[in-house]
């Protein structure tokens, strides 16, 4: 069995966690400053609570870092701050340069690094969620979910490896999804929605259906989706792309990040609303 520390239990880290459990492994945490609905899911997949970061670093032999992107370098810097000498999974939706630079910051502390991409969301059904890996180490991760449900694949020995994976697979996925939204929200303004949607489902039937649940379900993480896009644009400009048209969807999911937290889905009208500003 192995100790590991969990930063943070999102709603995607609390599946890593429960994932690990179910392997033979035991998952802490740290309460301090974090939501009751954090709380009661690390209560609910019996995740230990060690109160402190300092105490969280002796006591693991593995920290696994699931955060929003933009708070990546300052959960890495934390964990450096307390001592750890352990292995450091980042497996947050950052560019493979920034994860290679928090790599290096971390080796330099005698930090054992692996590069992480989770593709899918929480991992709670087989064959759903795979978590990619690349680095020296990335073996050690993965034996920490053999029993599943969440798999995983490690692609080769270089950090950002599989952080590039992710950013380019979130480009496709959640950036069309962007595109979508802003084409609806054009065709709202113009007074041509309906004869859109008609145009679609002349040449896909259900496609117009199709385009609205997307729209409606992205809501609820748009205010995470802002700081991804930030990233697969930052990952485009290093391999020298354009990066404009990520840095616009960024700008749509920051004018849907009011939705985040909402008991029901929002109506699609207020969600274009939104969007216009």
């Amino acid at each position: 069995m192995t100790n590991i520390g969990l930063l943070h239990p999102g709603e995607m880290g609390i599946s890593v966690a429960a994932s690990a459990t179910h392997s033979g492994h035991q998952v802490y945490w740290i309460s301090t400053g974090r939501s009751e609905a954090t709380r009661q899911r690390a209560e609910k997949h019996k995740l230990i609570d060690v109160v402190s970061l300092s105490h969280l670093c002796q006591l693991c032999e593995i920290i696994i870092s699931v955060c929003p992107p933009h708070a990546a370098e300052e959960v890495a810097r934390s964990v450096i701050e307390q001592g750890f000498k352990g292995y450091y999974l980042d497996a947050n939706a950052i560019s493979p340069g920034r994860a290679i630079k928090i790599g290096q910051r971390l080796g330099e502390n005698r930090i054992r690094f692996i590069d992480g991409g989770i593709i899918g969301g929480p991992a709670w059904k087989p064959r759903e969620t795979r978590l990619y890996l690349s680095g020296n180490d990335a073996t050690i991760i993965a034996d920490c979910f053999g029993n599943k449900p969440l798999e995983t694949k490690i692609i080769g020995d270089e950090i950002g490896k599989a952080s590039a994976l992710k950013m380019c697979y979130a480009a496709y996925s959640k950036g069309t999804t962007a595109l979508l939204a802003a084409i609806l929200a054009a065709a709202e303004t113009l007074d041509v929605r309906d004869e859109l949607y008609q145009q679609w489902d002349m040449d896909e039937p259900g496609f117009a259906d199709q385009v609205n649940r997307r729209v409606g379900r992205v809501t609820a993480k748009a205010w995470r989706f802002e700081g991804e896009m930030h990233e697969i644009a930052s990952t485009f400009h290093e391999a020298g792309l354009p990066d404009g048209f990520h840095e616009s969807a960024a700008e749509i999911y920051r004018r849907m990040a009011g939705f985040k937290d909402s008991p029901e889905p929002p109506r699609l009208e207020d969600v274009l609303e939104a969007i216009l500003e």
